[in-house]
């Protein structure tokens, strides 16, 4: 069951949907992001059932989300070149500041940032962000390059779904009574954005610890 959706009121309690908040953000975001990757380079994780997931990731913070045979976890050094995280941007901090804001969560403090690369084909399928120690923080998620189909369920994986069509600078926050939602991200279509080319980047904001 699916609902389409692009309007923030139509959002469960505690969501919200920022179109082009980020936007102010981007040019600075994709110097900062190249600085990240040069130090944390994108890799494609294997889940603990032992797939390869279609979706590249990293991290900047004082912690980074994995996945492993072992599960999933958040560690404070990069399994693959054995060193800290990047340092958290101050860009990317004032923008999750400012958006999780807007959105009604003066407080948030998040110290970890996963960073998705989507490229045409990929998908996120529906799960829920249940690895971190405070739930009582939101989740913000910040969308940069291709446009993409955002998924937005319940607190059960099969409660009807929500669809948000995400764009470039696209920002949506999520938490309280809707922190435990699932959700996820449609496969990607074909498409080259003028700023970033071939790929969609997610930018997910997270209090790990």
């Amino acid at each position: 069951m699916f609902a389409e959706l692009n309007d923030a009121q139509q959002l469960p309690a505690g969501a919200s949907f920022l179109p082009g908040f980020a936007l102010p953000f981007v040019g600075e975001l994709a110097h900062a992001l190249e600085q990240i990757t040069l130090q944390a380079p994108f890799r494609k994780m294997i889940t603990p059932g032992g797939h390869q997931m279609s979706v590249a990731m990293t991290n900047c913070g004082d912690f980074g989300w994995i996945s492993s045979w072992n599960g999933y976890e958040y560690l404070g050094q990069d399994p693959v070149t054995g060193h800290p995280w990047p340092p958290m941007p101050d860009v990317f901090m004032a923008l999750a500041l400012d958006a999780a804001a807007k959105a009604g969560y003066p407080f948030f403090a998040p110290d970890a940032c996963l960073i998705n690369r989507y490229e045409p084909g990929s998908r996120l399928s529906l799960h829920q962000d249940k690895n971190e120690h405070d739930f009582s923080q939101p989740i913000v998620s910040v969308s940069l390059g291709l446009p993409a189909t955002f998924e937005f369920g319940g607190k059960k994986r099969r409660d009807p779904v929500r669809l948000i069509f995400v764009q470039h600078g696209d920002v949506l926050v999520w938490g309280g009574p809707s922190r435990m939602f699932y959700h996820g991200v449609r496969t990607l279509r074909a498409g080259v954005h003028p700023d970033l080319g071939a790929q969609r980047i997610n930018l997910t904001f997270r209090r790990s610890h």
